[in-house]
Parts: structure tokens; sequence; C-alpha cells
């Protein structure tokens, strides 16, 4: 029960923005695990990234419309066992600023993590994404094979199969999930990210609601442009890199059935489904996410 509430907890506080900025640097509870929250230039903007542990570097890209506090258990976690885990804002996400509406790209997001990772300089690291994230993962892995040790999907990735019929659903009625205007659309999007959905303050859901609607042109030319990468992982250079993902079997975003056609895309890659989880595995799933992460990093530490 104590683990449900403190997910719970971390969802509310993210959604809240800086609320959430406030909470998710102290220690998670049983544990000592303090994040740092750094800023750096990085092409014409500011990059906000949060950063803990020492050790083996890992680079933790979050998805669409999300930022890099969704991250915060299982950094910890990573961090308890001996890893570095950094994760960025993405250009033009959370706290990044200065960016502009072609920084969106995939291909010029991975310019800038490229950039970042230089500045920090890490010359070797591992690397995992969540949804979008896990696209431009993939995309890095691509162009810079040499500075990536492993690849990893930590949650559905974006770039491998359609939309799920749930969210399928949504659009034909006019509803975009992820760019919800109403208090009742924004608990769509919730049902469809989580298994088991939180519960989220009215006071959260309608700063939320209200920032999608202040912003919304802007909201929707990103997810134009984001959705142009829909084959993304079947395209290119096949990775060559130890590959690994951990896909929710009640992912509402990305049916299950997507894993298969990972595994021929992306040859190699391991794939482990996971029961009673959704599209968010990073959050909802976090500690047995982190287990599985690491026994996979265990196993390709030669590399």
């Amino acid at each position: 029960m104590r683990k449900l509430i403190i997910q719970l907890l971390i969802v509310i506080l993210v959604l809240s923005g800086s609320i959430g900025y406030v909470f998710v640097n102290r220690a998670t509870p049983a544990s000592s695990c303090t994040i740092a929250s750094l800023t750096t230039q990085v092409g014409n903007g500011t990059l906000s990234y949060s950063q803990v542990g020492n050790g083996r570097s890992i680079l933790l890209l979050h998805g669409l419309f999300a930022d890099k506090e969704q991250w915060n258990t299982m950094m910890c976690r990573l961090s308890e066992v001996g890893y570095r885990a950094i994760a960025p804002d993405l250009p033009g996400y959370g706290n990044s600023n200065g960016f502009t509406l072609s920084d969106y790209a995939l291909e010029n997001q991975t310019t800038l993590l490229h950039e970042l990772m230089e500045k920090l300089r890490i010359k070797s690291f591992d690397l995992a994404g969540s949804s979008m994230g896990g696209a431009i993962a993939h995309l890095y892995a691509q162009r810079y094979p040499n500075q990536v040790r492993t690849l990893a999907f930590i949650g559905s990735p974006l770039g491998i199969v359609d939309w799920a019929s749930s969210f399928k659903e949504a659009i034909f009625q006019g509803i975009n999930p992820f760019i919800p205007i109403t208090k009742e659309q924004f608990a769509l999007e919730i049902s469809l990210l989580f298994f088991t959905p939180p519960t989220i303050p009215d006071s959260v859901i309608a700063e939320k609601v209200n920032d999608y609607i202040t912003r919304n042109q802007h909201y929707q030319q990103v997810w134009d442009i984001v959705n142009l990468y829909d084959d993304i992982l079947c395209q290119g250079v096949p990775t060559q890199l130890p590959t690994f993902t951990i896909w929710g079997e009640e992912d509402k975003i990305y049916d299950i059935s997507g894993a298969n056609r990972l595994q021929e895309c992306i040859a190699g890659a391991r794939v482990i489904q996971l029961p009673k989880a959704g599209h968010l595995v990073l959050i909802e799933n976090a500690d047995e996410a982190a287990s599985k992460y690491v026994e996979f990093l265990q196993t390709a530490r030669g590399r």
C-alpha cells in the first residue's frame, strides 16, 4: 500500500509542474537518494537535467509531453546499485527552454542530446527511453553507435506499431487524449496511460487542462511533428547493440502485439512482457522495471 501511495504522489506532483519540481529533489522513502537538478546551454536553448549516483552512466529519455521527473524512482534505484543516472527534460519539454519548433524533430533532438553528452564529457553510456524517448534513443544509437553501450525501451516505444484500438477510438471521436481540453478528456488520457489510474486533485487537472487550451496550437504542432516517426524503428541500418524492452501487457497506447514486430525489426532484442502494466511502466512499475533493466545491464557488462 505504501508503495502505491508513493507512486501516486509522484504522478500527481509530476503533473502539477512546479510543485513536482520541489518534491522530486527530495529523497524517496527508504532511500538516501538525492537527485540534483542542473542546467546547461545546448544549441540555442537551456537544457534542464537531473542527475544522481556515481559509476557507469545511463541516459534516460522521457516521452511526448512529459518531463524528466517521470524517471525519479528508477533513477534512485539505478543509483543504489552503482550507476550514474541522467535524465534531461528533452529540448522544448519540461524546464528546458529557448528551443524552436524545428528542435522537436527527433533527428534534431539527437543532435542536441549528443551536445549534452559532449558537454558532460561522457564518452560511453547506456541509453534508455520511454515511448517517444525510445524512438529518440534508437535514432541516437544509429547515429552514434560507438558511444552507446546498450539500448533499452522502458515501456513500449514510438515507431514500431500503430496506435492501439482504444487510442484510435478516441481520435475517431475527435479527441486527442494527449492534448485534453476538458476534465473528461484528461481522465481519458490517464486511463489510457496507466493500468491502475491514479486519483488526481481537481486543481491539478484544471491547471493542466488550462495549459493545453492556452498553448493548444503549440501542442498540435509538436504532435504533428512526432507523428511523422510512426515506423522509425524499422527504418535505416538495424542496430547491432544489445537491446532490451519492457512492454506492459495492458498497454493502451501501443498494443502488446507490437512486441513481436519489434523483435523482427531489431534482431536479438530481448523483450519482457510485464503483466498488469500499462504504458508508463517507468512510473507505475518503476521498481520492477529497474530490477529487470539492471539484470539486462549486468549481462551486457562486457560491452
